[in-house]
């Protein structure tokens, strides 16, 4: 009894199963016909309604006059003036095609359909959107590569002009006594190590955005680390008026970095301060830990700059007029804080600015901060 029972129950499980799909298989099949029906939003809709009037009315009429040649005529007629619109806006695609691919990337076709030709209209219409970003990126390219060539022979130009200048004097003894001779040698040989420091800061932007760069990552005391590179760079900044402050959170802040690279990167932010400081002034640097990550803080005071400026400021070569042309600023190839932002985002972290009123503060985030055990503080 019992196993006559659980037969019946499996054939009924079966059959409310069976009836389960062919309800869902009719479910999706009357979407699709309402979507096929649909006159606004189906293509297939409305040439099926037109065929439809088109032959009501196409016989209605010619069964007045009792004429066959008279319900073809007229079926075709109607038909046509049913489907005018969608055979008009096809040849607004074709047209809008047409003027996309001689170049017109700005024209966009109109949006009044909300059908399959609706679709295809967005699509081209995305598509020229997207032809149009990928011809200003190229130009963009080709524009940073004429601004690179210019600036690179501005910048290697001005120290090989007086290399060429001092060594032009020197081969024809053009100088009044051993202490001339020695300056100009001297001068020459300055010369050559702002060349090379221009030459490898070429080198290391390259180096660092194509790819190629490899990290050596270990744990580091960056408070420790911090301090050797500030006290380093005192008496640098007491030569140009400034003072140097320091604050840090912890006594021992530990985090994970390329320990060559990342002084790299914090001796730019410092040197990059030392230029655009107002003299006498202050440079007050800030090690703090915010959400396990370890923030390098690098603040001064300067000459403010615009919205636009700052969006500059971390493009390669880029630098102010006046920094550019001014002979007492410290040489410099203006790659910098391209060259600290590259090496941030290589550990995973990012470089930022922070600017209101000639107050400027320049950050680095490193992630991965570790604290320290209780017997280490």
């Amino acid at each position: 009894m019992s196993a006559t029972s659980g037969k019946r129950w499996r054939t009924i499980r079966v059959n409310r199963d069976t009836f389960k799909r062919f309800g869902e298989s009719g479910i999706r099949w009357n979407k699709r016909l309402l979507a096929v029906l649909d006159w606004k939003r189906s293509i297939r809709g409305r040439i099926l309604w037109s065929t439809l009037l088109s032959f009501f009315l196409a016989v209605t009429i010619s069964w007045i006059w009792n004429n066959f040649l008279l319900l073809v005529v007229l079926f075709l007629l109607f038909f046509f003036l049913f489907m005018h619109n969608i055979a008009s806006y096809i040849r607004t695609l074709a047209d809008g095609l047409m003027r996309i691919a001689q170049g017109n990337l700005n024209y966009r076709l109109p949006l009044n359909r909300h059908d399959e030709l609706g679709s295809v209209a967005i699509n081209i219409n995305y598509m020229a959107e997207q032809l149009q970003d990928m011809i200003e990126k190229e130009r963009r390219i080709e524009k940073s590569k004429m601004e690179l060539i210019t600036n690179v022979s501005h910048d290697l130009r001005t120290p090989l002009t007086s290399i060429i200048g001092y060594l032009n004097l020197l081969q024809h003894d053009d100088y009044s006594n051993l202490e001339e001779h020695k300056r100009y040698i001297q001068n020459t040989y300055n010369k050559t190590q702002q060349l090379k420091k221009l030459i490898d800061d070429l080198f290391e932007y390259t180096r660092l955005t194509s790819g190629t760069a490899q990290l050596s990552i270990q744990s580091v005391d960056l408070t420790g680390l911090l301090e050797q590179i500030l006290t380093e760079f005192e008496p640098i900044a007491q030569e140009h008026l400034l003072t140097v402050s320091r604050f840090s959170e912890r006594d021992h802040l530990t985090g994970m970095a390329d320990v060559e690279k990342f002084v790299r990167a914090i001796d730019n932010l410092l040197m990059n301060a030392l230029k655009f400081s107002d003299k006498p002034g202050e440079i007050a640097v800030r090690l703090l830990e915010r959400g396990g990550q370890a923030r390098l803080e690098v603040e001064n005071r300067g000459k403010p700059i615009s919205k636009e400026q700052e969006r500059l400021l971390f493009e390669r070569f880029y630098k102010a007029d006046s920094s550019r042309n001014d002979p007492a600023m410290l040489p410099g190839a203006g790659l910098g804080l391209s060259i600290a932002k590259s090496i941030a985002e290589l550990h995973g972290g990012q470089l930022g600015l922070e600017h209101r009123n000639g107050r400027f503060t320049f950050y680095i985030e490193l992630p991965g901060t570790n604290r320290p055990s209780p017997g280490e503080d």
